[in-house]
């Protein structure tokens, strides 16, 4: 296409004419500079494109070059320990040649394409395939094995298909009717990878973290919405989880966070070491950053990128662990560039079609079987921390974000200040598929698992409701069974909730371990209760003992005393 030109700029958004073939998310490239942007509106013959770099200096009539292609992932062997910007740019490779600061118009593939790879093929010249098929594997990582796929939409009989190092880009065999293969497949971040089918939600994503797995479990290949005001520790638990949790992949979206923190989880990330293997955590993290001072645009496309990259490794029959930090901050990118277009605006200024936006990102995640003759079955688990102004849950991305997501861990201030860790409020908490997931718990973790969840519920709850008694009349006016309540209510926030990230044996906690602490904890409220109903006095329960149980429990890494 000739001739188009900038006829309007406004910030991010660029108004571009004749474009009267443009279509809805086309990739352009925009002025001298050949800025990256992408085309959001069509009326007549003149589109309207955000541009995912600073438009500062861009002047009227400057040209602009479609490229006829939506934006795309590239996809392949050498994304593992990878930092990409939001459009997929290798921001470690570009740091190489151009320094700290990029200038605008800088590309590079986000592959490297002089890295060479050892490509062993799984199937023989003859061979009829089909999209998902295996062709072959290269060892991406020590323990991850990349698997090699036909991409969605190719199918044929394969011609040549040949051992050796290749780069990404060149050809490894080809199919009869002269198709090449490559180690390279691009998809549209915008558009969900299809899947054979979906597969019910009855295994829990395990996180290492009592108060999630034991209160409030999400299954693997849900999606849970993490909000909590400043301070609260949101990124300190997606960290958490990255390095606990069991996953195989982590991609780790930084949207639109505070540079000062993405610069701490870029130093922080490659020294964390993985407790699986003892290597680095970049051997099997993908970091997709994208901080509040770089253009609105890129931001809005960060999430998706990475939730492509999460799709292509769930497709090879891996676990991944998607964390957006943070989506409030995708929301506030739909509303600025929302006013840039004059759109209506809904409630606080946010576009009206926030909620359907949202719903989409939640629904790519999910347990499937991969498409392809042989059986791979993946997982894709979405966290998604919100940064709600003043910790207001009841302004709109966290009520949008409830709507569609399968658990809630809310985080509360108060408690951040008291110094518990994982500061969880459990009574604005829950979990929509803790009944999905309970006899793999049963099976698992311990017999009477949910017996032992609904007492703890009921412990905690009847506890608020003494403390606030307490604080009237003081702890010495209780009955007896009131006071052996608050006791028991105290073991559970400081050994079943309270969790120290400090101490390595009690850092990450295996469900049996969870559930032998729980047991503990309520064999000791019934023993109490009987021994208060056979007319002992409160003081002859003995207290130090079931503490020094449980902190022995809690120092053993397996939760198994000898």
């Amino acid at each position: 296409m000739t001739g188009a030109r900038v006829v309007r700029a406004a910030g991010a958004l660029v108004e571009v004419a004749p474009m009267p073939q443009a279509a809805l998310y086309e990739i352009v490239r925009v002025g001298h500079r050949r800025l990256l942007g992408e085309v959001i509106r069509v009326q007549g013959d003149t589109a309207t494109v955000q541009v995912f770099e600073d438009t500062t200096g861009l002047a009227l009539e400057e040209p602009v070059e479609a490229t006829g292609a939506p934006l795309q992932a590239e996809l392949g062997p050498g994304l593992l320990g990878s930092v990409l910007d939001g459009t997929g740019r290798p921001l470690s490779r570009l740091a190489e040649h151009e320094g700290n600061f990029l200038s605008t118009g800088t590309v590079a593939p986000t592959l490297d394409r002089a890295r060479r790879w050892d490509f062993t093929p799984t199937v023989t010249p003859g061979t009829v395939v089909a999209p998902g098929d295996q062709l072959g594997t290269v060892q991406e990582n020590e323990g991850i094995v990349h698997r090699v796929l036909l991409p969605p939409g190719i199918d044929g009989v394969i011609a040549e298909l040949a051992a050796g190092r290749y780069a990404v880009d060149e050809p490894i065999g080809r199919l009869e009717d002269g198709a090449p293969l490559t180690l390279l497949q691009r998809w549209p971040v915008r558009v969900p990878r299809p899947v054979a089918r979906w597969l019910a939600a009855d295994r829990p994503f395990i996180t290492g973290q009592r108060v999630f797995d034991f209160l409030f479990p999400v299954a693997e290949g849900g999606s849970v919405a993490v909000p909590g005001g400043f301070g609260t520790g949101k990124t300190v638990i997606e960290q958490s989880l990255a390095k606990y949790a069991l996953a195989d992949i982590v991609v780790y979206v930084g949207c639109g966070e505070r540079g000062n923190e993405m610069a701490d989880v870029l130093e922080e990330f490659p020294t964390l070491e993985d407790p699986r293997t003892g290597r680095s955590l970049m051997d099997r993290t993908v970091l997709v950053v994208n901080t509040s001072n770089m253009p609105v645009a890129a931001r809005e496309a960060s999430v998706y990128l990475g939730l492509t990259i999460a799709e292509y490794y769930r497709d090879m029959g891996y676990r991944v662990a998607l964390m957006a930090d943070s989506l409030s901050r995708w929301a506030e990118a739909l509303r600025e560039i929302g006013s840039l277009l004059r759109e209506m605006p809904g409630e606080e200024g946010y576009p009206t079609s926030l909620g359907n936006r949202l719903g989409k990102l939640f629904e790519r995640a999910g347990r499937a079987r991969s498409i392809g003759a042989d059986p791979r079955e993946g997982a894709v688990t979405f966290i998604s921390a919100l940064s709600p102004p003043g910790g207001d849950f009841s302004e709109p991305v966290t009520q949008a974000a409830l709507r569609v997501a399968g658990a809630l861990w809310a985080l509360d201030a108060s408690l951040a200040h008291q110094r518990q860790f994982p500061a969880v409020d459990w009574e604005t908490s829950y979990s929509l598929q803790a009944a999905d997931v309970l006899d793999w718990f049963e099976e698992h973790g311990g017999v009477g698992w949910g017996a032992l969840r609904r007492e703890t519920f009921a412990l905690l709850q009847r506890d608020r409701e003494l403390r606030e008694v307490a604080g009237l009349v003081g702890p010495d006016a209780l009955e007896d069974q009131d006071r052996l309540i608050l006791e028991t209510a105290r073991l559970l926030r400081e050994f079943l909730i309270g969790q120290s990230a400090y101490d390595p044996a009690d850092a990450s906690s295996p469900v049996t371990k969870t559930w032998a602490l729980a047991d503990a904890i309520h064999r000791f409220h019934r023993d109490g209760t009987a021994a208060l109903a056979g007319g002992a006095a409160i003081g002859a329960i003995d207290v130090a003992a079931v503490r020094d149980r449980l902190t022995a429990l809690r120092a053993t890494p397996e939760g198994v005393l000898a």
